[in-house]
Order: C-alpha cells, then structure tokens, then sequence
C-alpha cells in the first residue's frame, strides 16, 4: 500500500496529496459525528461530511467540467483548501528556512508553522465552513476561533517538532492528515455547533489531546523502526 501510494505522489503529488487529505478530514467528521456526538447512521448528516471533504481537497479534479460527489452533496462550487495548501506551505518552509544548524532549523520551522500557517487556516477553515453552510463566516469566528486556536496550540507545535525532524518532505502532509483525524473530529464538532453545550468541551479537547499524542508516538516508533 505505501509503495502504491508513494507511486502515486510521484507520478500527481498535488491531486494526491489532495484527495488523501480529502478523505481524512471527512473520516475526521464521521469519528465526530457516529464517537462524539453519537448520532447513528440513520441521522448522520452526508452534507456536512461532504463539506469537510470539500475543504481537504475532495473537488481537485484536471477537469473544471467534472463535479465530484461532494459537490453533488454540498450543493457548492469547487474548492481545494487544505490539502494543496499544506503541501505548498512544507515545500516553501524545507527550501526557504535553514539555519545554521538542524535544531535551530526545525524550530525555526515549527514557529513560523504555528505562528503564521495556523492562525490563518483555522480561520479560513471556519470560514469556509460558514460560506458553505450559508451563514456568517463572522459570527462563526466570533464563536469559535479563539477555541480552535487554544487547542490548537495544545497539540500541533509537539506534532509539527516530529514531522520537522523525522518525516521526509514527500510524506509530511500524509503525516500531518494521519494524525489530524483525531484533530478534525474536533474541528467538525466544534464547528458544527455541538460545542455550545459548553460543559463538556473541556474533556472532549483534553480527549483529543490524548488521542494525538498517543498516535503521534506510534507513528514516531514505526519512523524509528
């Protein structure tokens, strides 16, 4: 499987890279929807899953005529976000920030990481969600922007030190979606409204927290293997 997939990012990195983290993010809202909010198959909301899809990169397609499943579902224009963003975003910082030494490097890396990369695509992310549902991107960064960041900071700058300094370049964003399902859950849930019930958004971050920190030293071991 790793060799098919390592084929493909050769042969089309960004479509790959696209439809991988596409996938994943809409794994990340199913997790939100069937583990944390328990809504069953019969209520579970394709729409939303389709709009998460959407944001990762499910409607790169070569051809501007093809409309793809999640554009059928979310009734919307096509839109490729995160997962060629991402991509973009690790190639600029391995070529433009290198420092005198590799510790200095990588830090250096996860800083401009968390200080610029994610402020901005959390708020695009929140954003974009609103535009695609048809409310105020305003309103929704008014709710929930602040929370989306403080656990953000809770979890990514440690994830980001490990891809920095063991994960090849080609596979950084296949690791970063890796351990973003646990994250995106999060963000679908957050962003779905559910957070409001404020009372147990605490432990349902703390929650998270864990459950990244836990796959990020099995990806860590398999790396070191």
């Amino acid at each position: 499987m790793l060799a098919w997939y390592q084929a493909r990012l050769a042969a089309r990195p960004l479509l790959t890279q696209a439809v991988t983290t596409s996938v994943l993010f809409a794994v990340g809202d199913i997790t939100a929807q069937q583990v944390v909010e328990k809504r069953g198959l019969k209520k579970h909301d394709l729409t939303r899953t389709g709009r998460m899809a959407l944001y990762g990169g499910g409607s790169y397609s070569p051809d501007p005529h093809h409309l793809s499943l999640f554009q059928h579902l979310t009734n919307s224009q096509p839109t490729v976000i995160f997962g060629p963003a991402a991509a973009t975003w690790f190639k600029f910082l391995q070529k433009n920030v290198n420092l005198r030494n590799a510790n200095s490097t990588i830090l250096a890396r996860v800083a401009l990481d968390q200080g610029v990369f994610a402020p901005v695509f959390i708020s695009v992310f929140l954003s974009s969600m609103a535009v695609l549902e048809g409310t105020s991107p305003k309103a929704k960064l008014e709710a929930s922007y602040v929370p989306a960041l403080t656990a953000n900071y809770m979890i990514w700058p440690f994830v980001q030190l490990v891809n920095f300094k063991f994960v090849p370049l080609q596979h950084r964003v296949l690791f970063v979606n890796l351990i973003s399902i646990g994250w995106n859950c999060y963000l679908s849930f957050l962003n779905s409204g559910a957070s409001k019930k404020r009372e147990g958004l605490v432990e349902e971050v703390e929650e998270v927290v864990d459950d990244v920190k836990s796959e990020v030293k099995r990806e860590v071991k398999v790396l070191k293997a």
